[in-house]
């Protein structure tokens, strides 16, 4: 099968369609979302890995839910075909019956130029952001709101604000209620909701917006509906390369991380790894592609090749990086019930 039929015929789900069919051996069939993020990876990543090593990356356009739908079924039946699937820091803790082990060791440029944690058990990281706070230059005489206390001081920065209802993360508002409140990122998990909700009771008559998707925080913020809000970095930093007189405040920042996983008995593993690795060590892609997706690698090779008043637009800058909130996805995991539950009857108050 040619290299372009292969790809139509993915597209259409072909690949479900004709289960028992192993890959090819130079074919690395990627599940990962459509869109930007797909057309860039195919530009700066994958016909590049196919020039070097004669392997090409069949994309799979999916949405991360259905993808696990789908690679659930694969399992069941015995009929892996995806190579790499596209996983969340919650995905590497929740889902490790599905992934394979990730031989980090055996890496080399993962090894060489991977930033600290960017090789996990269970997946690799490929684009790293931040819910960070976003705000507007012009509404506060000058003064720059620094992190989420400052979110929460509505003396010195008066306006209206915005934060995220997105129905999957109801643990972000709460952890930033509890940095508001003095709790250092190191000690904010387990997280105390009862202090958190207090805490949020002080903020409420002051939220304008409670947004949905990235689309529509990027609406507000041109909008100037809001003088500050939480937003994903990628979709701050849009907005501000648009014109949009917004700036972005790292401190407190949750980590945002989209990993490279390999499903287990997937039909090309080795292929697949050696993906991953090209990815880290292709010098020459990664600017470019940070610059075209607007999120940051989790590699040396690329950030740093940037100029630096735009390295600090990224969450891997390292004093951005310094500054993150590294999740405890294995105790959201455990309490995702609870968290949603409590979330949701406090909107509704």
């Amino acid at each position: 099968m040619t290299r372009q039929a292969h790809l139509i015929g993915a597209m259409a789900g072909v690949l479900m369609a004709t289960a028992g069919a192993p890959a090819l051996a130079d074919e690395v069939v990627l599940a990962t979302t459509g869109g930007l993020m797909r057309n860039m990876m195919e530009e700066y990543m994958y016909l590049p890995f196919e020039d070097e090593t004669g392997t090409t990356v069949i994309p799979f356009d999916i949405e991360v839910p259905d993808q696990w739908a789908r690679a659930e079924g694969m399992m069941r039946t015995k009929n892996v075909e995806f190579d790499i699937v596209t996983a969340t820091g919650p995905d590497l803790v929740g889902r490790t019956d599905m992934l394979m082990d990730i031989p980090c060791d055996k890496l080399e440029n993962v090894k060489e130029f991977g930033l600290k944690g960017a090789c996990q058990p269970k997946g690799v990281a490929r684009t790293t952001g931040g819910m960070v706070l976003a705000y507007n230059k012009d509404a506060f005489d000058g003064k720059a709101p620094q992190n989420w206390a400052d979110f929460w001081d509505t003396e010195t920065f008066p306006g209206p604000r915005g934060l995220p209802d997105t129905g999957d993360k109801d643990w972000w508002v709460p952890a930033v209620a509890l940095l508001a409140d003095g709790v250092k990122k190191e000690d904010l998990f387990p997280l105390d909701l009862d202090r958190a909700y207090k805490k949020l009771d002080e903020i409420r008559p002051k939220i304008a917006v409670w947004w949905k998707t990235g689309n529509q925080v990027q609406q507000i913020m041109r909008d100037n509906e809001v003088v500050m809000t939480m937003s994903y970095s990628g979709r701050a930093l849009a907005t501000i390369k648009e014109g949009a007189p917004f700036a972005m405040a790292w401190d407190g920042a949750i980590r945002d991380t989209g990993y490279f996983s390999i499903l287990k008995d997937a039909p090309n593993a080795e292929g697949a790894l050696k993906f991953i690795d090209f990815f880290y060590g292709n010098s020459e892609g990664q600017p470019k592609f940070i610059s075209a997706v607007g999120y940051a690698t989790s590699t040396s090779n690329g950030l740093t090749k940037l100029p630096e008043d735009e390295q600090k637009l990224y969450a891997t800058y390292p004093a951005n990086y310094e500054v993150l909130v590294d999740p405890d996805f294995k105790w959201i995991g455990d309490n995702r019930d609870m968290l949603r539950e409590r979330w949701t009857a406090w909107l509704a108050q």
